[in-house]
């Protein structure tokens, strides 16, 4: 029995020897066809990469500011006591960094962006992004482009044509769709979609930086796009944080006149005390006069804190400290950083072997497949 198990091993791997074999001689004999088909492959990347222009990556460095801590959590539960609830109130809070991301999908972010002047150089004078990519006194023949737009991104320019035709019904413009909503047309949808391609935010959460980068054919727009992103973060961000401290200053006010009221009331009512009974005979009335004491010095304190907690918001609504700190400025990048020319060739001189071994081996499959059908 183990004599049979043992042939049998033999056997199959004697089959596989024999495949490889076989394998490797029809490779062998169509050798010719592989070379052929590589250098192909090696003469599409080599003009693929020549004709690829050159692009340029700018870059900035900001570390977020965090936010403070509340001024308010000593006096939250004295306020508890005498039934106010301060809730939080801290001035100096922020939006988490992670959120960040998020800020680029603002439509109104995305219109700033969309619509601000940089320095082209087909250009005489800055203008947006917009215009530079809708005008076609800015366009140039584009070999590459145009190849790949008719070829592999054919179906696409189909579909977007009969897309486009159908939301230019739909959208007129863009506009204030109401009083808090706003829209993109389908052409700056498709320009600003283009952009944020090309604009990455990296979050580096352990070392508590964020780095903005852009990439363009251009690098001073390249610059300037990054430049005017950090700007849009800044100033969104700093929009919040004034937004919070904003209600926060409301919220206080109110809780500093309801405050005022309960103190004046019972102020007033110790006051009627007293002058009722300003000879205390009896250990009731000490008793009573000292539960309207503790209650109006309870009271006084919480008044005295939140006319303090009123003057620090009002404070904080003025002031004007950046949100986020840059520690590497955005600046023109005089080096490529694409495309890597050596590697596309590299690439399709692989593609090219793989391609031309491909056909060899699958030959006898495709006859076969092809009887069936038959």
């Amino acid at each position: 029995m183990e004599d049979n198990n043992k042939d049998i091993i033999t056997q199959n791997h004697s089959e596989e020897e024999i495949d490889l074999f076989e394998i490797a001689r029809k490779l062998w004999k169509g050798r010719k066809l592989i070379i052929k088909v590589t250098l192909t492959f090696a003469l599409l990347g080599l003009t693929i990469a020549i004709l690829t222009p050159n692009y340029y990556t700018a870059s900035c460095t900001v570390v977020p500011q965090t936010g403070a801590k509340s001024a308010t959590g000593n006096l939250s539960g004295l306020a508890a006591m005498a039934g106010i609830n301060l809730g939080s109130m801290s001035s100096g809070e922020v939006l988490s960094p992670t959120v960040y991301p998020k800020i680029l999908n603002n439509v109104n972010f995305q219109k700033e962006l969309l619509y601000s002047e940089y320095s082209f150089a087909k250009a005489e004078k800055p203008i947006s992004y917009y215009e530079y990519a809708t005008n076609k006194e800015y366009r140039t023949f584009n070999l590459l482009g145009t190849l790949k737009k008719y070829t592999i991104g054919l179906p696409s320019v189909i579909i977007g044509a009969f897309r486009n035709n159908k939301v230019d019904k739909t959208i007129i413009d863009s506009t204030k769709v109401s009083e808090h909503i706003y829209s993109l047309s389908y052409k700056e949808n498709l320009i600003i979609n283009g952009i944020l391609d090309n604009l990455s935010m990296n979050l580096n959460s352990k070392d508590g930086y964020i780095t903005l980068s852009y990439t363009n054919g251009e690098p001073k727009v390249a610059a300037e796009v990054v430049l005017k992103a950090q700007q849009l973060l800044q100033k969104y961000i700093t929009e919040f944080k004034l937004e919070k401290v904003r209600s926060n200053l409301v919220f206080v006010e109110r809780s500093y006149d309801e405050a005022k009221q309960s103190f004046e009331t019972k102020q007033a009512e110790l006051a009627r005390f007293r002058d009722a009974n300003k000879s205390l005979s009896s250990a009731m009335a000490r008793t009573q006069e000292e539960k309207l004491t503790s209650e109006y010095n309870l009271l006084l304190s919480v008044y005295t804190e939140l006319a303090k907690q009123k003057e620090q918001a009002k404070i904080a609504v003025t002031e004007t400290t950046p949100i986020l700190t840059v520690i590497e400025p955005v600046s023109i990048p005089t080096e490529k950083s694409g495309p890597k020319r050596s590697m596309m060739l590299v690439g399709f001189i692989i593609v090219g072997v793989i391609a031309g071994m491909g056909w060899i081996l699958g030959q006898k499959l495709l006859k076969e497949m092809l009887e069936k059908i038959k």
